[in-house]
């Protein structure tokens, strides 16, 4: 069951940096898609690797690593003490699997700022990506020690992720609670914790948060087939015979329903 609810989860927020892996913010508009040079750069050296490393990270989420890498050459030599841009180069390296890169763009980064919280929830997404889990756990934590952090929701839920492959997943639940209070609607955090609730038989705490999954967006297979299960083992058959319909309208192709018509449900 641990793998299942990994595999949800990748499936559904894992994007091109790695899940819950963070850029720097980007409003920076590139003149050209192809070289991604800027109209009329000036400014100091920090600037330049600022803004190259912004585009950078917009490359790189549209799946353009080649021209992510160039920007980033652009930016470590315009300020070679510009921690993101280490930070982005390790997020690039781990997605193309040289880990030993990666692990070297990330030491650079947080030698350069040891308490940026998002080079502290990239490594820590690294380590836990590359095996090392209860490594993992610190850099989330040190990233939520920054009262400046933004997204706190993303480190408590990349802890939870990690905590589910080690101890037997008994921290798990915690750090997805602490992303609810932080994001209510976060999905990720819904889904795993739910799967969580069903699997320690708290049914009805299970239902009330894949319900509000469900309800915020569209379902998925691995949703409705979790929403379909809860209701089985809580003896709604009106609830259950729904969730069926649903799974056999709109994913007939899924693992999930081939599970359902064998009738394999645990």
């Amino acid at each position: 069951m641990l793998k299942a609810i990994l595999l949800a989860a990748a499936l559904l927020t894992f994007g091109a940096l790695g899940g819950c892996a963070q850029n720097p913010s980007s409003s920076t508009q590139a003149d050209s898609v192809e070289t991604g040079t800027v109209s009329g750069e000036v400014g100091d050296p920090r600037n330049r690797a600022r803004i190259h490393t912004e585009l950078a990270s917009a490359y790189f989420e549209r799946g353009n690593v080649g021209i992510a890498l160039e920007e980033l050459r652009i930016a470590t030599s315009a300020d070679p003490n510009y921690a993101p841009a280490y930070s982005v180069l390790g997020l690039v390296h781990m997605d193309l699997h040289e880990n030993d890169a990666a692990q070297r763009n990330f030491e650079r980064a947080l030698s350069l700022s040891p308490n940026d919280p998002d080079i502290n929830n990239n490594y820590g997404w690294f380590l836990c990506r590359s095996g090392r889990e209860e490594q993992s756990i610190a850099y989330f934590l040190a990233a939520l020690k920054n009262p400046l952090y933004k997204t706190p929701a993303r480190s408590y839920i990349n802890a939870g992720l990690c905590s589910l492959k080690i101890n037997g997943g008994r921290d798990a639940a915690g750090y997805f609670e602490r992303a609810l209070r932080s994001e209510p609607d976060n999905s990720l955090a819904l889904f795993n914790l739910a799967t969580i609730r069903y699997q320690h038989g708290q049914l009805e705490a299970a239902r009330a948060l894949i319900d509000r999954y469900n309800k915020q967006a569209d379902p998925t297979a691995e949703s409705l087939w979790l929403a379909l299960r809860i209701e089985r083992k809580l003896g709604d058959r009106g609830a259950e015979d729904a969730h069926t319909a649903q799974l056999r309208r709109r994913f007939s192709g899924s693992p999930e329903y081939q599970r359902l018509l064998k009738g394999q449900f645990e």
